[in-house]
C-alpha cells in the first residue's frame, strides 16, 4: 500500500513559500509488531506548526527536511499488529500531513463516545479546546465576575476561551478582525473589538470602551499591538495567560516588545506562558466538563474545512491571513 505525505524542502524565513511543501509518495513496509496502519479522515493544521519549520528546537523538535511532516489527525485503523487497537477503530494521533499513516500504537488514542462529530476532537474537544480551558483555569485562574479579554477571539483556541469565560459569569471582550468574525462574537454575548488599522493606543481605547472596569484576565494569542493595548487596561492583580504570539511567527527579524511592560509592576500583575502538553494529565477533567456542553449545544464552535490532502499547505498558510473562523481542518 502507498502513502502520500508532505515534506518540507527548506526552512523558511518569514511566511513560508508554498513551494517549500512537497507532496511525496512511498510504499509502506509490512506492519512491525505493535504497529497500526490508519487511513486518515481529518487533518489538523495549527499556527504552532510554524515554529517546527524554523529548524530550531523550541518546546518540540523541528520538522526534519525531507521527512514526513506531522500534525494532529483522526482516522480509521485499516490494519493492526497491536492487541489494543482493532481494525475499524476511529483514533486520534499525530500522523497528519498524509493520507495513510503507519505508526507505533503508543500515542494512538481511540476516540471517546460523547455523540459528537469525530473532527471535534481536533478542535473544540482536542488540543485547541484543552488549551483554552488550561489557560483560563490553570494559568489565569479565571473566576466568576472577572473582566476577561481574549485576542484572536474567533480562532480555534480563542473562540472557546471566550465562551468558557462567559459561562463562568465573566464580562468578556474578544479581539478579532473581519466584520463577520466580530458579528459572530457579538452573537455569543461577547463584546467585540477590532484590531484592524489601529495603533496600540487606539486599540487600548477601544478595549476600555468595551470593558470600562478594566481587565482582570487576558488570554494572549497574538502579541504585538494587542499585548501593548491589553497591558494598558490591566487591573491590579491581573493575570495574563500567554498561549501564543502569532504576530511574530513569520517575522524575518526580532519584533519590538511592548513599550509598557512596566504595567506588570504597577498593576502587580502576573504574566505566564504555558504549553498545553505539560498539562495533559488534566485532559479528562476538561473533557468531562466541556464535552456535555458541546453535545447539548451550549457551546458553539466553528470549523473551516478544506477538502483533500493537496489543500493542506494552503490551509496552513491561510491561518496567518485570518483565513479561518474557528478550527482549520482538512477533510480527506
Amino acid at each position: 500500500m502507498q502513502s502520500q505525505f508532505y515534506t518540507l524542502t527548506d526552512y523558511p524565513n518569514g511566511l513560508p513559500d508554498r513551494a517549500l511543501f512537497k507532496l511525496e509518495t512511498q510504499t509502506l513496509p509490512d506492519l512491525a509488531e505493535g504497529e497500526v496502519r490508519i487511513r486518515n479522515r481529518w487533518l489538523s493544521v495549527d499556527p504552532y506548526m510554524r515554529g517546527r519549520m524554523s529548524g530550531i528546537r523550541t518546546y518540540v523538535e523541528p520538522f526534519e527536511l525531507g521527512k514526513p511532516m506531522e500534525g494532529g489527525a483522526i482516522g480509521e485503523i485499516i490494519a493492526s499488529n497491536d492487541s489494543r487497537l482493532k481494525v475499524g477503530d476511529i483514533v486520534t494521533h499525530m500522523g497528519g500531513w498524509r493520507d495513510i499513516a503507519q505508526l507505533p500504537a503508543e500515542g494512538i488514542t481511540p476516540l471517546p463516545n460523547h455523540g459528537i462529530p469525530e473532527q471535534a476532537y481536533l478542535g473544540v474537544l482536542g488540543m485547541p479546546g484543552m488549551t483554552a480551558w488550561t489557560g483560563l483555569n490553570l494559568i489565569a485562574e479565571c473566576k466568576p465576575g472577572d473582566n476577561v479579554l481574549v485576542s484572536a477571539a474567533s480562532g480555534a483556541v480563542g473562540s472557546l476561551a471566550v465562551q468558557l469565560a462567559k459561562a463562568k459569569g465573566c464580562h468578556v471582550v474578544g479581539i478579532a478582525g473581519p466584520a463577520h468574525k466580530l458579528a459572530w462574537l457579538e452573537s455569543l454575548g461577547i463584546e467585540p473589538v477590532s484590531y484592524r488599522d489601529r495603533t496600540a493606543l487606539e486599540l487600548s481605547d477601544a478595549i476600555k470602551l468595551a470593558s470600562p472596569n478594566g481587565i482582570d484576565v487576558y488570554f494572549e494569542n497574538v502579541g504585538g499591538v494587542c499585548l501593548e493595548a491589553a497591558l494598558s487596561q490591566l487591573n491590579e492583580g491581573a493575570r495574563i495567560a500567554v498561549c501564543g504570539m502569532i504576530e511574530s511567527y513569520n517575522a524575518k527579524a526580532p519584533t519590538p516588545g511592548p513599550s509598557n511592560l512596566a504595567q506588570l509592576v504597577v498593576r502587580k500583575a502576573k504574566m505566564q506562558g504555558f504549553i498545553v502538553t505539560d498539562h495533559w494529565a488534566s485532559y479528562s477533567y476538561f473533557l468531562n466538563e466541556v464535552a456535555p456542553h458541546v453535545a447539548q449545544g451550549k457551546l458553539t464552535y466553528k470549523e473551516t474545512v478544506k477538502e483533500g490532502l493537496e489543500s493542506t499547505p494552503d490551509a496552513f498558510l491561510s491561518l496567518f491571513e485570518g483565513g479561518n473562523t474557528g478550527k482549520m481542518l482538512i477533510k480527506l
